[in-house]
């Protein structure tokens, strides 16, 4: 599927987030580990939810229900699975993660794989953590890189990991942590990127009844078990940014319910920077509006908490008036496309100038170039990112549109019933 889209100036937006893609996967993976059968309110029903769904699945966890609510069979932490299997995780680098650390609890093999991508991103500094703590480990082919097996059951104790590579590896040991015999001590030898995230992952802990203690950089989950409770999932920042970026670019107002203002996710900080960009933000009862009058300044803006709003924000860049600096950007290397080449290959086709450091990419608004095609090569961010340079500029055409079903499968049509596309 393609999507053209056309300049648009003055947009008056009124929409509804859809539900946060991290918080549900974290909702999904603690039920499942549950003593007892846990309830989750408004889970996002999209494909990177049907893969977590369906690994648990395969593990022998009962899922039910629909795109209201989900019932989860937990299995307090022994996973009934009575043969090896194998689990295909796609593009979801966040269900192939957390399912390797349920996956601890196995006293079978799992092998856990995905698409040619998700064979291209590292899973070693996990698949090392988890054999540290006495799980069986092994690689079908490049050591460090799916497909990973791994065999329990781990006992737990005391391991060392980087954590500047990702959060999701440190949020996998988390959330089995606690149904090992010796618990976890989890030390970390670099500082953690994004670490909104294991806020996210800690405060769905908790919700269930588990907490996780830090000692300077040493995490700490003791032997217990997951309580069942009913769980609601909160809207997400990360699909909403497109909409503030569009705001932003085309000028007007944009009000999106269902956000907390007060969330952990990281994500909801990307109104910090467009606020510094020149945009006015702004809270009420039912929702956060952002208002623009399209004008706005370039910025040095610190994105390492907001990983999946980097690419929005670079859209954004290109209609500022100077350029703009996105530091801690280095990770987004390792995503379901190498972001940072994506941004400067979409960004320079659309005619803005690119320079891409280490951790850092300045972004300069420069002359359109025609009519530009953007594949996004499968990545959901990617698209809804064109969408913004489309509508602040005309002439953008997306291909592989469908593939925002991977995080948003409405995205478009929110887009068509805002009178945009």
């Amino acid at each position: 599927m393609e999507m053209t889209l056309t300049r648009r100036r003055g947009v008056d937006l009124d929409i509804a987030a859809p539900p946060s893609k991290s918080l549900t996967h974290r909702a999904l993976a603690v039920a499942a580990l549950a003593d007892g059968e846990s309830e989750i309110v408004r889970p996002l029903d999209a494909g990177d939810i049907a893969r977590t769904r369906a690994g648990l699945e395969t593990l022998g966890i009962r899922v039910a229900g629909d795109a209201d609510v989900l019932m989860v069979q937990g299995c307090a932490g022994r996973l009934p699975l009575d043969a090896p299997t194998v689990i295909d995780a796609g593009d979801s680098g966040t269900s192939l993660r957390f399912l390797t650390g349920l996956a601890t609890l196995a006293g079978h093999r799992v092998t856990l794989t995905g698409s040619a991508r998700m064979q291209e991103r590292p899973v070693g500094p996990l698949g090392k953590a988890v054999a540290g703590l006495g799980g069986e480990v092994r690689y079908a082919g490049r050591p460090g890189f799916p497909p990973v097996t791994v065999r329990g059951p781990v006992r737990g104790g005391s391991v060392s990991m980087p954590g500047d590579v990702s959060s999701q590896f440190i949020s996998a040991l988390f959330i089995a942590a606690p149904c090992w015999a010796d618990g976890l001590a989890l030390t970390l030898t670099t500082p953690p990127v994004s670490a909104s995230y294991l806020d996210l992952t800690t405060g769905v802990m908790a919700a269930f009844g588990v907490e996780v203690r830090q000692e300077g950089d040493t995490f700490l989950v003791k032997p217990g078990r997951y309580r069942p409770t009913c769980y609601v999932v909160e809207g997400d920042w990360s699909s909403a940014s497109t909409f503030f970026a569009i705001g932003a670019v085309c000028g007007g107002g944009v009000r999106v319910d269902h956000l907390d203002p007060g969330s952990a996710q990281g994500d909801r900080r990307f109104l910090d920077a467009l606020a510094a960009m020149g945009c006015r933000v702004r809270a009420d009862a039912t929702g956060v509006v952002l208002e623009s009058d399209g004008v706005l300044e370039g910025a040095e803006i610190k994105m390492a908490t907001s990983p999946d709003t980097v690419q929005n924000l670079a859209a954004v860049a290109a209609f500022a008036r100077g350029p703009t600096t996105i530091t801690g950007t280095a990770h987004l290397r390792y995503k379901e496309s190498d972001r940072v080449a994506a941004i400067a290959r979409v960004l320079r086709g659309f005619g803005a100038g690119v320079e891409v450091g280490e951790d850092q990419i300045t972004i300069s608004p420069g002359s359109r170039r025609g009519h530009l095609v953007v594949d996004p090569v499968h990545d959901h961010r990617t698209a809804m990112s064109a969408a913004v340079l489309g509508l602040g500029s005309g002439e953008v055409t997306v291909q592989e549109a469908e593939c925002v079903a991977k995080s948003f499968p409405g995205f478009w049509e929110a887009l068509q019933e805002g009178g945009l596309v």
